[in-house]
């Protein structure tokens, strides 16, 4: 017998030794109520977070956030007949534009979910709920019920698969649009809007 045979019958002797499985893996439970929970990590994100009492509130509290902002008393809509059938004759003022948003403006949409664990707002794309309404505006107003609120992001996802075929798009938003990229200096609105107001609606 060689060296070679030696070495390979040494190998075949040894017994493998089986590894032990871990065990099965268990998310920690949330520190404080799910919407508690959300709207400080959103606010560590640089989004600012209000809590509403209902839906008629939303319009009375948009026009605040403009004139506060200094901002054009306008607001953009998307083709969403939820948002467009609020109490908006409560705000004269206020104008309503169905065109697209711009970096100067500022627009309203949904969120269908918020994702305790981080902050962040999902958005799955539709005809009445485009993309674009939270891509191109400077200021965004995000509406998010507290029913849907979820502890973590595969919450959302299991929510969203059981609602009906997925969109084309699914988009996540933690805070405002952000880089460090140039000088490592953090810069606000590279590619999205420059500032976020969630409002989160109880009722």
């Amino acid at each position: 017998m060689n060296a070679r045979d030696v070495i390979l019958a040494t190998i075949r002797g040894r017994k493998g030794r089986t590894a032990e499985h871990s065990a099965p893996y268990h998310a920690p439970a949330l520190p404080d109520d799910p919407v508690r929970v959300f709207a400080k990590r959103a606010g560590f994100a640089n989004a600012t977070v209000q809590e509403l009492a209902g839906l008629d509130d939303i319009p009375a509290v948009v026009a605040d956030l403009l004139r506060a902002r200094n901002m054009e008393a306008a607001i953009h809509l998307p083709p969403d007949p939820e948002l467009r059938g609020l109490n908006w004759q409560a705000t004269p003022g206020l104008e309503l534009k169905n065109t697209l948003p711009g970096p100067d403006s500022a627009a309203l949409n949904f969120a269908a979910f918020g994702i305790a664990e981080t902050g962040t707002l999902l958005y799955p794309a539709s005809q009445e709920r485009p993309a674009s309404w939270h891509f191109r505006p400077g200021f965004e107003i995000a509406v998010l019920k507290a029913s849907d609120i979820r502890h973590r992001l595969e919450d959302a996802l299991a929510d969203l698969k059981q609602s009906g075929p997925l969109p084309h798009t699914v988009n996540l938003v933690t805070g405002p649009s952000r880089t460090g990229d140039i000088e490592q200096t953090l810069e606000l609105g590279a590619h999205g809007p420059k500032a976020l107001t969630i409002l989160i609606v109880k009722g």
